[in-house]
């Protein structure tokens, strides 16, 4: 503790009363810094930047929607044990609407949501978590008396920056697989020219999202976006290239890993506050933050054997019944 980096008197105070609020030390709390700081590809010198921005600043209002979806992406954000990043989502940033967090049910949420958009209108960011039915008019999908599509389209189009949480709200996700009755599409393709961010993932990783706030709450900006709009710090290079089993004879590229074509830090951002991920658990990467993820190919054919595994790939499946 002698030899950690000391700030001015204000921002110690603060930081010391927001560790005396959640139970935990001033070291938890730069730890927590650091872990933003590598996430964002940022320099040690910036912590202290990051530092000043979770604790004290604009609260910068967010609306969030959920839509055809399993509400996973909200689920692998509000169950991190991290007391910082719940702190994030409920101090550092004025949530406005959440069905799922909030308190206010039925008519009451619904005029929550009314206002928080004409008192923010060109102000605030709206979430979108899950994709939007478009089928029979689009009530496959409602909320209240209002199908999703119409509350996109109310919504959306009025904030500053769309964030597009998950694959489903990316992509399309399960709800648009092959197959689906409902029509349902991913929020850019119900609604076009949307300023927006992507953050593909089944569920996304939570230290993702709360770097993308932390940046903003920095700089009052998002980070550079590759051409898919996916921000290039967690999305920039292949699961393959970052993997620790990479050139090793524990490497499961021909067992069925999509590590090679699939776009995402899971190697080294981790899942469950930095516990593991897919290939570490020994299970092949599956893709989940590409386009096309639920329809690009089955996991596993009807033998159990990894796709591309040789005795059980579609085509020896082939062969076996020209034989």
């Amino acid at each position: 503790m002698e030899n950690e980096e000391r700030f001015d008197t204000k921002l110690e105070d603060n930081i010391n009363d927001l560790v005396k609020k959640k139970g935990v030390t001033r070291r938890d709390f730069m730890k927590f810094c650091g872990v933003m700081a590598a996430a964002l590809g940022l320099e040690t010198t910036v912590i202290p930047k990051i530092a000043e921005a979770l604790v004290s600043g604009q609260r910068p209002p967010f609306i969030w929607l959920q839509f055809s979806d399993c509400t996973g992406c909200t689920e692998a954000f509000l169950r991190s044990s991290s007391p910082f990043i719940d702190d994030l989502l409920l101090n550092k940033i004025s949530l406005e609407y959440h069905e799922t967090t909030m308190a206010p049910a039925g008519e009451a949420a619904l005029k929550s949501l009314t206002e928080a958009v004409s008192n923010y209108a060109n102000k605030f960011f709206v979430v979108v978590e899950g994709s939007i039915p478009l089928a029979d008019n689009g009530n496959f999908g409602r909320t209240g008396d209002k199908t999703m599509l119409q509350i996109a389209q109310e919504v959306c189009p009025k904030a500053k920056m769309m964030i597009s949480l998950g694959t489903c709200a990316c992509y399309g996700g399960l709800p648009a697989a092959k197959g689906g009755l409902t029509d349902a599409k991913c929020v850019h393709g119900a609604l076009s020219g949307l300023n927006a961010i992507m953050l593909p993932g089944c569920p996304p990783n939570p230290v993702n999202f709360a770097a993308l706030i932390v940046n903003y709450l920095m700089f009052s900006d998002f980070p550079k976006r590759d051409t898919l709009g996916r921000p290039i710090f967690a999305y920039g290079s292949t699961v393959h290239s970052q993997c620790q089993r990479q050139n090793t004879a524990w490497c499961l590229q021909n067992f069925g890993c999509r590590g090679p074509s699939t776009y995402h830090n899971c190697p080294t951002a981790l899942y469950n506050d930095k516990t593991s991920w897919c290939v570490q658990a020994d299970v092949p990467c599956k893709g989940c933050s590409q386009p096309g993820f639920w329809d690009a190919g089955t996991f596993f054919d009807y033998s159990g054997a990894y796709v591309g595994s040789g005795s059980g790939n579609d085509d020896d499946d082939d062969d076996e019944k020209d034989d």
